[in-house]
């Protein structure tokens, strides 16, 4: 970790806790700022605020009361989550005070080279295809970032020879200042997160921030089979690795004659390799890229792709029983995923799929219903999964109340051969705190068989 004097004897406001929050308060008290943590939940039901005030630090809980700015603070450090609508947040904008979220504390103090990867889909399978790649190749590699591991704690924790692997949401991205990655990743651009994000294109600039600060002797992989991706970020400084699924690039990553290629040379034949689904492809370009960067040999690349069946919650592969296969892929909260799952299957599939209902029809998933022969439907949008079902002409259509009643009811539908896929199309919040609850409880089921 970098000795930094950035915010010694400064005052700082941490908006928002959750495990970023935390993360960036107990840092930010080590580099000897004075902080003031203001969090929504009250007190008396925030476990996460008593914590830091038996550490010393300064906490306000119950609401966001925008008077917190008559205090003098010199810095904000704002939860993604919370929205730039916040009037505490526009109100220090509106200040000009700096609003930074806990990744650009992360890059401040990392001795660790970083490697960063966004994009609206792909991004978590990305970065953990990164993390073991580097890792077979003999380096030291953390996973941090909106993937599950706060960065500023992992960055306290790796040298200057490790290697940090930081998926971004957009929400993270926003709050940078200086943050540059070594390798940046941009995987895909799709519309996404509008509910937070005032426009489409404001959530792309989001997006291509990650290449922002980037000089000459850094990298950027990027999609080229998106046109308005490589319009977005063709102001970049650093040196563009392109990757394609759809044509060969001179000098980049793509697929030809059943094989993947980078600058010509032959990786992997795709056979050989045991993630499903085309959409994944473009992942195992990107994550190939950055690996080849890093100076990784084919061989752990290869030995990667012929052992990593998947990262839990997204297109999993859960087990085979009785000569079914059932994958969980209770990531899928939107219909957008739920279309990259079904692609990805040929043989006749089980769709289980429902979940809070926000208002919005499922009819762009027509088309990949085709090798679907059945369908599982639950939550509050089993109703209009149902009408959907009766749409493309599916003759076999249950509705059961949960996610839980939905395995028995599949095995009893399936034959040996079939595909049993949890893909809801919808996100969890009717039924479940998160989609992993919903997946584990997908997966307890499932192995119970």
């Amino acid at each position: 970790m970098k000795s930094i004097s950035t915010y010694e004897n400064k005052k700082v406001l941490v908006v928002g806790l959750a495990k970023s929050g935390v993360a960036a308060s107990l840092l930010l008290h080590r580099l000897g700022a004075f902080v003031t943590v203001n969090d929504w939940k009250p007190l008396s039901e925030n476990k996460e605020a008593q914590a830091l005030l038996d550490e010393g630090i300064k906490v306000i809980c119950g609401s966001h009361p925008v008077e917190l700015l008559d205090e003098g603070f010199e810095f904000i450090v704002k939860n993604p989550g919370i929205p730039y609508t916040n009037p505490l947040i526009s109100g220090a904008v509106e200040m000009g005070l700096p609003v930074l979220t806990e990744v650009e504390l992360a890059f401040q103090i990392s001795e660790a080279d970083i490697i960063g990867i966004t994009g609206t889909n792909g991004k978590t399978t990305t970065t953990t295809l990164v993390h073991h790649m580097l890792n077979a190749g003999g380096k030291r590699a953390f996973m941090a970032g909106n993937i599950g591991t706060v960065a500023c704690e992992v960055a306290q924790e790796a040298s200057e020879e490790d290697t940090m692997v930081i998926e971004l949401s957009s929400f993270q991205l926003m709050g940078i200042k200086e943050f540059k990655p070594s390798i940046a990743i941009i995987t895909n651009l799709y519309d996404a997160h509008l509910d937070y994000h005032s426009s489409k294109n404001e959530y792309a600039m989001a997006k291509s921030a990650i290449t922002k600060n980037q000089t000459k002797n850094d990298f950027l992989i990027v999609n080229a089979d998106q046109p308005e991706l490589l319009e977005l970020v063709q102001d970049t400084k650093a040196q563009v690795l392109p990757f394609s699924t759809s044509r060969k690039l001179e000098g980049g990553l793509y697929v030809a004659n059943g094989s993947i290629y980078y600058n010509q040379e032959e990786i992997i034949r795709i056979q050989d390799i045991v993630l499903p689904g085309a959409h994944n492809l473009e992942n195992i370009l990107a994550a190939i890229g950055a690996a080849k960067l890093s100076n990784i040999e084919n061989e752990a690349i290869v030995a990667v792709l012929t052992t990593f069946t998947g990262v839990r919650h997204r297109t999993q592969f859960v087990r085979e029983w009785q000569g079914r296969k059932f994958y969980n892929d209770s990531k899928a909260t939107n219909s957008l995923a739920t279309k990259s799952a079904l692609a990805a299957f040929t043989k006749p599939t089980i769709l289980l799929c429902g979940g809070l209902d926000r208002g919005n029809d499922f009819d762009e998933l027509l088309p990949y219903l085709n090798n679907v022969k059945a369908m599982i439907v639950f939550g509050q949008t089993a109703q209009k999964m149902k009408e959907l079902g009766e749409k493309a002409g599916i003759s076999i259509i249950k509705k059961v109340e949960s996610v839980k009643e939905s395995v028995p009811s599949a095995v009893e539908i399936s034959e040996e051969g079939d595909i049993v896929l949890l893909s809801p199309a919808c996100a969890s919040w009717d039924q479940h705190p998160t989609f992993e609850v919903r997946g584990d409880i997908f997966i307890e089921e499932v192995n119970r068989l």
